[in-house]
């Protein structure tokens, strides 16, 4: 068992070419060996901030914790707030974050893997 306390937890600024239109912090909360059966992260976006369209071999869990943001496939659009779970299809194209007027949060829980950028 691993107990994580997100707020002990370092925000990290990505410079992935992954996110686009502002900064995004990343909290890694369990996952970092090669090993683990699972991922899972705090992403925190600043206002406008959101990640580019792009897929996962595995499905994603986005759970909502902060502010306003955007959840949107290449044919549907969603604004999300806090306590909104996300269930994303393996390889489907998606893009989330923030939007242009306030900052976001989502957990995001995901078995490793590969991930494409479609845009």
């Amino acid at each position: 068992m691993k107990i994580v306390k997100i707020d002990d937890k370092k925000a990290v600024e990505m410079s992935d070419p992954l996110f686009t239109g502002g900064k995004v912090h990343l909290q890694s909360l369990v996952g970092k060996d090669d090993t683990d059966q699972v991922g899972a992260a705090m992403v925190n976006f600043s206002a406008g901030a959101r990640c580019k369209l792009h897929t996962h071999d595995y499905p994603q869990v986005l759970y909502v914790t902060r502010g306003k943001g955007v959840v949107a496939t290449e044919k549907e659009r969603h604004e999300v707030t806090p306590g909104t779970l996300i269930f994303i299809p393996a390889k489907e194209p998606h893009w989330h974050g923030a939007t242009g007027k306030e900052a976001f949060s989502h957990l995001s829980v995901i078995r490793p893997g590969v991930m494409q950028i479609v845009e």
